[in-house]
């Protein structure tokens, strides 16, 4: 079996007047829960092999809290993951297929449309996914991500 894991970012501020909504920083709120995600990370032994992380300010930085707890591990800003859809984000997934634990953190609905693809077989299914939320997803070993094809082992969110 190999493991995605997604991790929505945490809370983050509201933007600014003129702010463009990629440099939103993380609220308080947010570095604490980002920090807690990474706690759960560590203590449930889901230390990634590769990280792939959205360009945004607050996946950045939810990503640095994470990385905070798990140690360093090889990670990408991949631009694709901003606004993605689930489509997208299995492509990126299939890219690095190398990877037995593969993190993706990203944005909704992206990330909650993605576990339903994955876990039921429609996108639509989606229950909600909130910010610092991980979802633990796992796949056959050799088997291309298809819909319906993955088990959710874990849901945490702070």
């Amino acid at each position: 079996m190999r493991q995605l894991i997604l991790l929505r970012h945490a809370h983050a501020e509201p933007a600014d007047a003129g702010q463009a909504d990629l440099d939103r920083p993380l609220s308080p709120e947010g570095l604490a829960e980002a920090e807690a995600a990474g706690r759960w990370l560590a203590e449930h032994g889901l230390v990634p092999d590769c990280v792939l992380c959205s360009p945004a300010r607050r996946t950045r930085e939810t990503l640095e809290a994470v990385l905070g707890a798990i140690g360093y591990v090889e990670q990408r800003l991949e631009p694709e993951i901003y606004d993605a859809t689930p489509g997208t984000l299995v492509a990126l997934a299939d890219r690095h297929c190398e990877a037995q634990r593969l993190l993706l953190v990203g944005h909704n609905p992206g990330l909650e449309r993605l576990v339903a693809f994955l876990s039921s077989g429609q996108s639509g299914d989606y229950r909600g996914m909130p910010p610092g939320a991980i979802a633990v997803l796992s796949l056959p070993a050799d088997a291309a991500i298809d819909p319906g094809t993955a088990t959710l082992s874990a849901f945490w969110w702070p």
